[in-house]
């Protein structure tokens, strides 16, 4: 972060220098820190700037030799800046002290332009959730329209989407080859490099090709193309739906979208990497702990600064999620040794205080679950495991995870393990063992699940579960929280103003709750989020299997009523209940 410490480690100068939206945070859920300790572990010089105000600030530590890497962060910046409701934002928890306005609005293109203005002949690499999920032609709920493909007007060279492991190394490293036999006085010694990535089509990137070059890739669908789908709703949702049916790895073709004479290439993502390999990323040694520059708390290192990874990717497939498209829809799991090793690492440290604030993933319960027949697998085209009903070459079995739990729980100085990831609910039902090894002793007094809604229809377009198996889950939950003598409740997400979802169908759900004394203190307002399904059918209001036109709920008015409906308790009320009230009515 600074020349103090280059010079502390006798570096003369870096080999990669990253730009980052959050302040910086050693730990692994944070994404370009993790990708920093894997570079230096693989041998590269790397440093961080954070949260750049100008340019300038990327001259912090000199000219790096082979890359500027660009990420804005663990939330897309327009998520992170402003609500649902299109207002700005005043707090940030991934800033120190959790102030706002530390990070620009669509940070990646003006981190960007920084790096292009202050290093022109230097490829400018970006990566992450923000930039990587604008990789196509997208809708933008901020501006209201379909815009262009980030790559199309914007500075980057590249664009690595996934996680990026393999990718950011490969790059390095045939950047560091080319660095070297290159003269001194080439500045565009770094575009053969990436040259010889589009011809080889390399996994996981994304770039820019001529339309007379398109020709030398094989295996490719040609999508409807950027004017195309600006032009009409119908080709856009069409376009949406054929470059989310390749999100599996063993089966996708590269995607190309025309913007006028360039074409926006996407190869097939990367394949999931190996239990060896995870381990490898997540046993380097990170302190857990923000920069010791910074003079004020980061409030998003709290919430997992005693927590464990255990997995990533998911298989769920929901409508509204990019999760699949960032972390993969196979999941790829740590071995039981390095978790628990991490574990004892942990109770070591100073802040330790015998809890674990959770043990999991982008979803709770999928560790070391996996087709029962994997090549059955790498040929399947459907987007959810689960939906419309869970695979049957699904292995459901939650055996691993229950030991893994029972050995976490068996260590020194271990008090409680708490699961606070989502639980998958359908998936959880099919392991009474897990069950009660979850409920019985893992839940921190409340246990969050996310029912989403209660109609069926809305549900099927969401890619989840039937209602009624939510409501059989809570009389489980409820059971077992009895025979364990323990008073704990379910926090439940519903969302408001999904596509599909109309006012009728919200007071259905408002009755349900009042039936129940259920109380929402908090409602996730639907936002449509590039690369996603249901942003397709936000704009579009077509649902894109079907074809037939759904009910949106757009504007502010019509939003708010949505939310409003989920919690009438607060209208009537004027949310000044006293604790003891509270406490007598189910919180969710």
């Amino acid at each position: 972060m600074s020349k103090e410490e280059m010079d502390a480690r006798a570096w003369s100068e870096l080999d990669i220098l990253f730009v980052s939206g959050d302040a910086y945070v050693d730990h692994p859920s944070f994404g370009i820190p993790l990708l920093a300790r894997f570079l230096e572990n693989n041998g590269f010089r790397v440093g961080i700037v954070a949260q750049p105000q100008t340019a300038q600030d990327l001259l912090r530590l000199g000219t790096p030799r082979l890359f500027v890497g660009i990420g804005t962060g663990v939330v897309d910046s327009m998520v992170n800046n402003y609500t649902a409701n299109k207002r700005k934002r005043s707090d940030d928890v991934y800033s120190e002290g959790g102030k706002g306005g530390l990070r620009p609005d669509y940070a990646g293109v003006v981190f960007a332009k920084y790096a292009k203005e202050i290093f022109p002949n230097l490829p400018i690499i970006g990566g992450g959730v923000e930039i990587a999920l604008r990789r196509l032609a997208h809708y933008d709920y901020w501006q209201n329209k379909v815009v262009p493909s980030i790559l199309a007007d914007s500075p980057f060279d590249l664009i690595a989407y996934g996680m990026a492991e393999k990718q950011s190394l490969l790059l390095a490293r045939q950047l560091d080859n080319a660095k070297k036999n290159a003269s001194t006085n080439n500045p565009n010694w770094w575009r053969p490099v990436l040259r010889k990535l589009q011809l080889q089509n390399e996994r996981g990137f994304v770039f820019k090709m001529e339309r007379e070059d398109v020709g030398r890739i094989e295996e490719k669908i040609i999508l409807p193309s950027f004017e195309e789908v600006r032009r009409d709703k119908k080709t856009f949702s069409r376009a949406m739906l054929y470059s989310l049916n390749q999100i599996n790895p063993y089966n996708a073709k590269t995607l190309i979208q025309f913007h006028k004479e360039i074409a926006i290439v996407v190869t097939p993502p990367g394949l999931p990497i190996s239990e060896k390999e995870m381990d490898e990323i997540y046993d380097l040694p990170f302190t857990k702990e923000q920069h010791w520059s910074y003079k004020e708390k980061i409030p998003g290192l709290e919430t997992v600064k005693n927590s464990i990874t255990i997995n990533r990717g998911c298989f769920g497939g929901c409508s509204f999620c990019a999760l699949t498209q960032h972390q993969g829809k196979f999941v790829q799991s740590r071995s039981e040794k390095s978790i628990l090793e991490e574990i004892k690492r942990l109770t070591k440290s100073k802040h330790f205080t015998g809890i674990i604030s959770d043990l999991g993933g982008p979803t709770a319960n999928m560790y070391k679950l996996q087709g029962k027949d994997l090549e059955m697998c790498k040929k399947c085209y459907r987007p959810s495991c689960l939906h419309p009903d869970i695979c049957e070459n699904m292995d459901c079995n939650h055996s691993r995870q229950v030991d893994l739990l029972r050995q976490a729980s068996s260590i020194e100085k271990v008090r409680r393990i708490f699961i606070a990831s989502g639980v998958r609910y359908d998936l959880a039902m099919r392991d009474e063992n897990y069950l009660r090894e979850l409920i019985s002793k893992h839940v921190g007094g409340h246990l969050k699940v996310a029912p989403e809604h209660t109609n069926e229809e809305v549900l099927n377009l969401m890619r989840k579960p039937s209602f009624s198996q939510f409501v059989a889950f809570m009389k489980i939950f409820e059971k077992i929280s009895s025979e364990a003598e323990k008073e704990q409740y379910i926090v439940p997400y519903f969302i408001s103003s999904f596509p599909g979802s109309t006012p009728e169908m919200m007071e259905k759900i408002s009755s349900w709750l009042k039936q129940e004394n259920w109380q929402l203190q908090q409602v996730q307002a639907f936002i449509p989020l590039p690369m996603t399904l249901a942003s397709a059918m936000y704009w579009t209001q077509i649902d894109p299997y079907s074809k037939k036109e759904i009910f949106v709920a757009k504007g502010q008015n019509s939003r708010n009523k949505q939310r409003d409906q989920l919690q009438a308790h607060r209208i009537s009320s004027g949310i000044k209940k006293s604790f003891k009230q509270r406490k007598r009515s189910r919180l969710g």
